[in-house]
């Protein structure tokens, strides 16, 4: 079982159309888009524009070939969009919305979690405290949450986030793989204390709840991303946490991915820019 694993895309359409030659290139039988697909910057809420007048297209092109590809939307994609993302993905046999969702492929169980924990950005629609003894960073401003009537401001953040789940809580909710060694977890947010989570800044903001979930149960691999900069920053895009794997490529400039075979557990980390190839 071969995948190719690729997240943080933002709405780059090289990126995008680099990665399905990649995916061919690779022979890839999964590849796994691990979050914030949509377009970051410019208007938001026309986000799913995006999802009509190029998503649509880039899934069909996936299911043709027969390449299962499992996707959810992340922190910077808004939560109103969920549902056209998610009837898109519908219309493809090998598409499939991974959020909060088990699927089963080649003998392989692949969980799905985008929610993160809280950050100072305003953008709140999938934020959480990590655990209940959470502390919260300085904030840029109010919180807002997208709705289709435009922005619902959040005045009292700290309080509203009191009375949601925690990422804690939310990883316990999802549904479990039967066979642990058999299984990989596509959690948007990285664990703590394993160099996968440091900003430009110099702050590790993992998640312990994460870490602490993977080292209690011990899948064999562990995808995730969100912290763009984070190999660059620390050098290191892979860790071994017990059994586990845990695997962060980062997303800058550069169209990075890695590959993965799963039989082998051997994978690759690849960066591309300017028809330049990397590998490390």
């Amino acid at each position: 079982m071969k995948l190719l694993f690729v997240t943080d895309l933002h709405g780059s359409r090289w990126k995008y159309d680099r990665l399905f030659e990649a995916a061919k290139e690779f022979q890839a039988n999964v590849v796994i888009n691990g979050g914030d697909m949509l377009p970051k910057s410019g208007e938001p809420f026309k986000q799913d524009e995006f999802i009509t007048d190029y998503l649509d297209n880039h899934f069909a092109r996936f299911n043709s070939a027969g390449i299962y590809y499992l996707c959810y939307p992340g922190n910077d994609d808004l939560r109103i969009f969920d549902k056209k993302l998610e009837e898109t993905c519908n219309k493809y046999s090998f598409v499939v919305c991974l959020a909060q969702r088990k699927f089963e492929v080649g003998g392989y169980e692949f969980v799905g979690m985008n929610r993160v924990v809280d950050y100072p950005f305003r953008l709140k629609d999938r934020c959480r405290m990590d655990t209940d003894d959470y502390t919260f960073q300085e904030q840029f401003g109010t919180g807002l949450l997208s709705t289709p009537g435009g922005w619902q401001e959040i005045d009292d953040w700290f309080t509203h986030a009191k009375k949601l789940p925690t990422i804690e809580k939310e990883l316990e909710r999802l549904v479990r793989p039967r066979n642990m060694t058999k299984s990989v977890y596509v959690l948007h947010m990285p664990p703590s204390g394993l160099g996968l989570d440091k900003c430009y800044y110099g702050a590790e903001v993992g998640s312990k709840a994460i870490y602490n979930f993977l080292n209690k149960y011990q899948p064999k691999l562990s995808l995730h991303g969100h912290i763009h900069e984070s190999p660059e920053v620390t050098g290191r895009w892979y860790a071994k946490l017990g059994r586990t794997i845990c695997i962060q490529p980062g997303q800058l400039d550069e169209f990075t991915y890695v590959t993965i075979d799963l039989s082998t557990m051997k994978f690759d980390r690849v960066r591309e820019h300017h028809n330049k190839e990397q590998r490390s």
